[in-house]
This record gives structure tokens, C-alpha cells and sequence, in this order.
């Protein structure tokens, strides 16, 4: 495995400012955050937007550097008054869970707009996200996992 990137709260901030001007025109209706990943940048997104319609759905594909087999989908939200939601995660990495998790919400609400964001992805990601600011091949220390374990 390469050397790990170490990404800050100020990393995070600036990119979240910088997606901003996108998240904007694409005016979501809610923010779906995929836990645990997604969780610092959605509320970050939903602050600035000033949304109060924020969501988790819990997705387990990884233990500390352990890829699972199969991606394990939970506590899928109710949105079905929404038109266009955002989902957010930390990373798309091989994108099998944001693979999932948007088959999912397309079964169960056919009719809602659905567009995903992620800080980071990977080129060799099965999707790629419709907002995004920065590709990797590394492993990612994310502040919200790391800092306080230090």
C-alpha cells in the first residue's frame, strides 16, 4: 500500500467551500449521508446550504484497512417527497458501496433525482461522483478518524 494522506479539518473545509457553487445549482432536497464517512461533510454541506432535511444510511464495507466481501446496506431513510438528493460519502474506492446505495434509492424511489459526492475518489471506481475534488490512489487518514486516537 502507498503512504497514507493525511487529510485535515482545514483540508476539508476548503474543499467543502469549493464544492459549494455545484451543490448550489444542483439545490438538493436532501442530503443523504453514508455512515460513518460521509457524516462530517454532510453536515458541513447542510450547514452551508442551510438544509435541514439530512439523512444516514449505514453501509459497512471496510474494518479499520479490511475490504468485506460484501457491502452490508442499512437504515435506509424515507425520502419519498424528495425530488433531488445528494449523497455524500468520505471516498469512493472501488465505488462498490455508492454503486449500492444509489441502486437502491433508484428501486425504492424511481422518480427522485440522484447525485452523489465524494472529497475523494479513485480512477478505477465502478461510478464516479457527480461532485468531487480530488482523485487518489492513496489510503486517506481522515481527520474524523484519526484525530482522536492520537
Amino acid at each position: 500500500m502507498s503512504e497514507k494522506l493525511y487529510y485535515s479539518y482545514y483540508d476539508c473545509v476548503n474543499d467543502c467551500k469549493t464544492l459549494l457553487p455545484s451543490i448550489n445549482t444542483y439545490n438538493p432536497d436532501a442530503i443523504i449521508a453514508i455512515a460513518r464517512g460521509g457524516m462530517i461533510l454532510a453536515q458541513l454541506i447542510s450547514e452551508a446550504v442551510n438544509l435541514r432535511d439530512i439523512y444516514t444510511i449505514n453501509c459497512i464495507s471496510y474494518d479499520e484497512e479490511k475490504k468485506f466481501q460484501e457491502v452490508d446496506i442499512f437504515n435506509i431513510p424515507d425520502v419519498k417527497d424528495k425530488k433531488r438528493i445528494l449523497i455524500v460519502d468520505d471516498i469512493i474506492d472501488s465505488g462498490e458501496t455508492m454503486n449500492e446505495v444509489i441502486k437502491i434509492f433508484k428501486q425504492k424511489y424511481p422518480y427522485i433525482d440522484i447525485k452523489c459526492l465524494s472529497i475523494f475518489y479513485k480512477d478505477t471506481a465502478i461510478i464516479k461522483p457527480n461532485f468531487a475534488i480530488k482523485q487518489t490512489t492513496q489510503w486517506i487518514d481522515f481527520f474524523w478518524e484519526v484525530d482522536l486516537k492520537k
